[in-house]
């Protein structure tokens, strides 16, 4: 086989292709097997098994499991020949919900991938692991030539992860990564992200900082992350890491009592324990505390400042415009699809974790502390 420019998929595809519509191979005649086609190619077994699954899109062969690929009966050409050899190739994003930030993970893989001749699938998991799960089982089967995952939780369906990787199946994590998986991940740098909101605060004079996720610590990676930045913060400015500052995992809690009034005695929490700050584990949480702080009479920020994460739409329209840290989803969305074309085209075999900067916003939500000397 000569070389090319073309993705090695793509010769191979054409090569067979070539053969069906000659007559060179019969109707109902079995093709060479995946092993075998990367044997003869001298190419991996993904990169074969992309042939094929191609030509099937095509519509040229017929696959039986377990038993390997045959071509298909050929119907009489019509208006529309070459529309179906025209389909591009198509990458699944799952996503756990769809809100503004998601849209821009969307908008920076589909620019990448519709230059690149792909399509971009999307799929809501709704909160829902086994939803998750159904489609991490499905897309493989389905054509789908890879997936790109917001998984719901770093610790949701790693048995399915760790099975896509060794069958070596291309897909790529966003905003999480699992330490315990060898699994490609492209995530914001949650640790800095984590850092400069907490030195923000420090040199506002606040040294009482409580953080506060609704989550715990464990549940994603995301917020482990912000968790670590934020005790990097204080260790390097000589304040020791107080647990009963750090609350977490009370979400199944929130959602038995009425919103607000749970809100309002965390906040009262909070105060009692003489902080003069929190730092929030994203802005829709920062905008419950906000929101209750002011209910209760609390002067924000001058009693009490507060810092979100994400830079959602929300944190510059709240009463009281919140300082946060801002992730760049498109380019999160960018670099996923750029490596899992890499990957599908034989160009990238192993991925790591790629991190994309972030920055604080400074809003009014956060001032000097009372009665201190800012750094």
């Amino acid at each position: 086989m000569q070389s090319s420019q073309k993705p090695l998929y793509l010769i191979i595809m054409e090569d067979l292709k070539e053969k069906i519509l000659s007559g060179h191979y019969k109707e109902d005649e079995q093709l060479p097997t995946e092993v075998e086609l990367a044997e003869l190619s001298g190419v991996s077994r993904i990169t074969s098994k992309r042939a094929l699954i191609e030509l099937e899109r095509e519509g040229l062969i017929y696959r039986k499991r377990g038993s390997g690929s045959y071509v298909k009966r050929q119907e009489p050409k019509g208006a529309f020949e070459g529309a179906a050899s025209a389909a591009a190739p198509i990458i699944s994003m799952v996503l756990p919900y769809m809100a503004t930030s998601e849209l821009d993970f969307i908008k920076g893989a589909t620019d990448y991938l519709d230059a690149k001749g792909y399509y971009l699938s999307i799929h809501n998991s709704n909160w829902s692991s086994e939803r998750e799960r159904e489609f991490l089982l499905r897309m493989p089967k389905s054509g789908s030539a890879g997936i790109i995952l917001y998984p719901i939780s770093t610790n949701s369906n790693n048995d399915l992860l760790n099975m896509l990787y060794w069958n070596d199946y291309p897909f790529v994590m966003i905003d999480q990564y699992a330490d315990s998986l060898p699994v490609t991940s492209v995530v914001s740098d949650n640790v800095m992200g984590g850092y400069m909101t907490a030195k923000h605060l420090l040199e506002l004079g606040h040294e009482r900082i409580a953080f506060v996720s609704s989550i715990s610590i464990e549940f994603r990676s995301s917020v482990r992350d912000r968790y670590q930045g934020y005790c990097k913060a204080l260790r390097d400015h000589g304040i020791p890491i107080d647990p009963e500052l750090v609350i977490t995992d009370f979400y199944r809690e929130a959602d038995k009592d009425e919103s607000n009034t749970f809100y309002r005695r965390l906040v009262g929490q909070v105060m009692e324990l003489g902080a003069t700050a929190i730092q929030a584990e994203h802005d829709h949480l920062a905008v419950e505390l906000l929101r209750s702080a002011i209910s209760l009479g609390i002067d924000v920020p001058g009693q009490l400042s507060i810092a979100g994460f994400d830079n959602h739409m929300i944190s510059s329209l709240v009463e009281v415009p919140l300082t946060t840290v801002a992730q760049d989803y498109s380019e999160i969305g960018r670099k996923a699809a750029e490596w899992i074309v890499g990957r599908i085209e034989d160009r990238e075999k192993s991925g790591g974790r790629t991190l994309v900067p972030v920055r604080l916003i400074e809003r009014a939500s956060t001032s000097v502390a009372a009665n201190a000397n800012p750094l």
